[in-house]
C-alpha cells in the first residue's frame, strides 16, 4: 500500500505544478495573441467544469471511498489496492482537466480575470482529495 500512496502523491503534486505551468503558459502566450474571444466557448467550458466538479464528487464516492473502507478490512487485498490507485488517478485527472480549462480559454482570447477561476478550482480540488492510506482500527 506504500508504494500506491507514493505513486498517487507524486502524480497530485505533478499535476498541482502542470496547473501553474498552464497558468504561466497562458500568461506569456497570452500578450501574442490578441483575439476576440467567443463567449460561447467561455459559456460551454464553464458548464463542463461544473459537470467534472459533480463527476469528482462521483468519483470519489463510487471508487475511493469504498475501496478505501474495504482496504481498512484487508490491507493487503491487491486488487483493492489497484482500485484505490486507479479511482484517485482518474480523479486527478478530472481536476487537471479543469486547470486546462483555463490555458484553453486564455489561449482563445480571454484575459487573466475571466480564467483564474478554472485555475484555481483545479488546483484547490486537487489539494483537497489528497490521498490518505486506510488505516484499520485498532479496538
Amino acid at each position: 500500500m506504500g508504494s500506491a500512496v507514493r505513486l498517487v502523491r507524486l502524480v497530485q503534486i505533478a499535476m498541482l505544478v502542470s496547473i501553474a505551468l498552464y497558468a504561466m503558459a497562458g500568461e506569456m502566450l497570452a500578450w501574442k495573441l490578441s483575439r476576440d474571444p467567443a463567449n460561447t466557448l467561455f459559456h460551454a467550458l464553464s458548464f463542463i467544469s461544473i459537470s467534472l466538479v459533480g463527476a469528482t464528487v462521483v468519483v470519489r464516492r463510487t471508487l475511493v471511498l469504498p475501496t478505501e473502507a474495504l482496504l481498512k478490512e484487508r490491507s493487503d487485498d491487491s486488487l483493492a489496492v489497484a482500485r484505490w490507485r486507479t479511482g484517485y488517478l482518474f480523479l486527478y485527472a478530472l481536476c487537471d482537466v479543469l486547470g486546462l480549462f483555463g490555458l484553453i480559454l486564455r489561449m482563445a482570447g480571454f484575459t487573466l480575470a475571466n480564467v483564474w477561476g478554472f485555475y484555481l478550482g483545479g488546483f484547490l480540488l486537487l489539494l483537497l482529495y489528497s490521498p490518505r492510506a486506510p488505516r484499520s482500527e485498532s479496538k
